[in-house]
């Protein structure tokens, strides 16, 4: 798979690959659920019929994140179900050619959608061009499928719409997902996504608090948009093939005064070095909220009590 970092990045594109012919669709693609895949699939089976290729466009950041930021940063924007490089490489799992990244800023914000049709979408040999049922772009979100279809015509660019996909009689979104992983349904959010949902991140060092009271854990490195789990979970790991089970917090450690999102595992019945390693969290089911303790005594009380709850869920011997 091929990424193209922004539209400076066109030219160079263009140069490499001067006769390409593309189809593609564009959208933010939180989460790769059912209704992104149905769109993946047509995007695919119209390059296969056409010998193209497949190009997905999407933003970063997620226009509700950029104008929480500019506006009021008091107003939180809504979670991430994925990050960037799990986006990424979701997409190319899904054997996607081409990524086009175009950073969301006040040029993008601010840009006409006939502008962005013939500075963006004019600027690379698509055939066809597939959109959600409820797509909208460029300023003031005044763009949509009719005005790409008007434009299409004209260009001989064939721009079609996806049928809207639904689970028990209601559509699949992502914000629904979301909702449904806030709310600890994470077997409902499974089928919406069609697979796990799972966050994947680089160990890292953090205080090392877990070994002074016994339990140590695994820091996970977090990007800067929140994810939609917040306290303490069972969990099912990954570390390169290795299977693994263990308990996870999700939160600011109120006990230790922490101020900033962490995501600690601890792994049960492991024992190794694992920094710099990519661990994958898969998030089995919540245990409790993160809470304050009046000391680290108490708090190694509870976290005892949450891994022997979580032993149970998760069907581990209870050895150590």
């Amino acid at each position: 798979m091929y990424l193209i970092r922004g539209q400076h990045n066109l030219g160079l594109f263009k140069l490499r690959f001067p006769d390409i012919k593309l189809c593609g669709t564009i959208g933010n693609f939180d989460g790769l659920h059912l209704g992104h895949q149905a769109i993946l699939n047509k995007v695919k089976k119209n390059a296969e019929q056409n010998d193209a290729k497949t190009i997905v466009f999407f933003t970063e950041p997620h226009a509700k994140e950029y104008f929480a930021k500019i506006r009021d940063k008091n107003i939180m924007p809504p979670p991430r179900i994925c990050p960037w490089r799990e986006k990424v490489k979701l997409l190319k799992q899904n054997k996607i050619d081409f990524v086009f990244f175009l950073k969301f800023n006040n040029s993008l914000r601010t840009m006409p959608p006939e502008k962005f049709i013939s500075e963006i979408l004019e600027s690379i040999n698509l055939i066809t061009f597939t959109v959600g049922d409820d797509f909208r772009f460029g300023e003031n979100r005044k763009g949509d499928s009719n005005l790409l279809k008007t434009w299409g015509v004209k260009n001989n660019v064939v721009v079609e719409n996806t049928e809207t996909i639904a689970h028990l009689g209601e559509r699949v979104s992502s914000t629904r997902i979301r909702n449904e992983l806030m709310n600890n349904n994470f077997e409902i959010a499974e089928e919406l996504l069609g697979r796990p949902y799972t966050f994947s991140g680089k160990v890292v060092h953090g205080q090392h608090l877990g070994r002074t009271i016994d339990i140590p854990t695994a820091n996970i490195w977090l990007p800067d948009q929140r994810l939609p789990v917040k306290g303490v979970y069972a969990v099912k790991c990954k570390l390169n093939k290795e299977q693994l089970n263990g308990i996870a917090n999700m939160g600011l450690r109120p006990t230790v005064g922490g101020n900033k999102p962490v995501l600690e595992v601890h792994l049960f019945n492991f024992n190794k070095n694992i920094y710099s390693k990519r661990l994958q969290v898969r998030f089995i089911k919540k245990i409790r909220d993160e809470k304050k303790f009046d000391n680290l005594d108490m708090l190694k009380l509870q976290i005892q009590k949450d891994i022997s709850l979580a032993k149970n869920i998760l069907n581990t011997p209870n050895d150590n």
